[in-house]
């Protein structure tokens, strides 16, 4: 890419209202060398950041990100909260956000953040591709210092990300226009593995494992290609045609499948069940069925 392109590609970061995009390894060394980029480090352990990040990465862990409401736990926080925390993060709304992951087994807390940020109507977030240990595989550039960061007025407007409400799935059983994913591994699905009070899943629903949009590269992890992914949901059903209600059992794998959907895709109807596998399983009136076939087991 000349740097010519380069600098028209990334002066319409400003000028542009996009959906969450994947931005490559090669793509945001660029954009750092012609401008300020805010960028976020998700990994789970803090002191992984702290031995080293992506130069200017400021840390968050997802897992201030949820909460208990209503008992129920793993839930949303209200728009307020989420506002505070992106503000001291300083990811104004006038720069491209940058999220990274480990770049393996936890991808799904970049697509989560990134979905957060989308809610409030953010124009303009990228995840990396590969995430952190593509990067390092590169030897591209790592930093130890903490970036000086100054809290912004981050806009609290309407958050309104695209999420379904549990009356909502309960009629997205019975209605044909309707598709449910379920995110999360298969053993889960099918009833054999979980921590829930019941296992199974959500009748009538298709499993999709997030990881299955992955694929290989070196050592690393990358999506795979527009076309792989379009032909793997069109096999199972899972078409843009559908209202499409994504759920797992705490939000972050689904909106993995979300991400992928929604953004790659370009798919125009699909939410995320919040309340997911956690409260529906908790549920004793709700029914599960179990197995790879989807036998029914009601009020178990």
């Amino acid at each position: 890419m000349s740097g010519v392109s380069v600098l028209l590609l990334f002066s319409t970061l400003f000028t542009a209202t996009l959906p969450p995009r994947l931005v490559s390894t090669e793509e945001l060394a660029a954009w750092l060398k012609k401008g300020p980029v805010n960028i976020v480090d998700v990994r789970t352990d803090g002191f992984i950041y702290l031995k080293d990040h992506l130069p200017g990465a400021v840390y968050l862990n997802p897992e201030s990100l949820r909460a208990s409401d209503g008992g129920i736990p793993l839930q949303l926080l209200s728009a307020r909260a989420y506002s505070e925390l992106f503000s001291r993060l300083g990811l104004s709304f006038d720069r491209p956000v940058v999220i990274y992951s480990a770049g393996e087994t936890r991808n799904i807390d970049a697509t989560f953040v990134a979905w957060l940020l989308a809610g409030f109507g953010h124009p303009r977030v990228y995840l990396l591709n590969g995430g952190y240990f593509k990067w390092q595989l590169e030897q591209r550039p790592l930093a130890r210092e903490y970036p000086r960061i100054h809290p912004v007025d981050f806009p609290l407007g309407t958050f309104r990300p695209e999420r379904a409400s549990l009356d909502e799935v309960r009629r997205a059983i019975t209605d044909r226009s309707a598709r449910l994913v379920d995110a999360r591994p298969s053993d889960q699905y099918a009833g054999q593995a979980g921590a829930q009070m019941r296992r199974g899943h959500i009748p009538g629903a298709i499993n999709h494992y997030w990881q299955d949009d992955l694929t290989q590269e070196g050592f690393g992890h990358v999506w795979k290609s527009l076309a792989e992914l379009k032909a793997a949901y069109v096999k199972q059903g899972i078409t843009p045609d559908r209202n499409i209600i994504v759920y797992c059992n705490s939000t972050t794998e689904a909106s993995h499948v979300h991400f992928t959907l929604r953004n790659l895709l370009s798919y125009q109807r699909v939410r995320i069940y919040v309340g997911s596998w956690t409260e529906w399983a908790e549920r004793a009136d709700l029914p599960v069925e179990v197995g790879q076939r989807g036998r029914r087991e009601a009020g178990k």
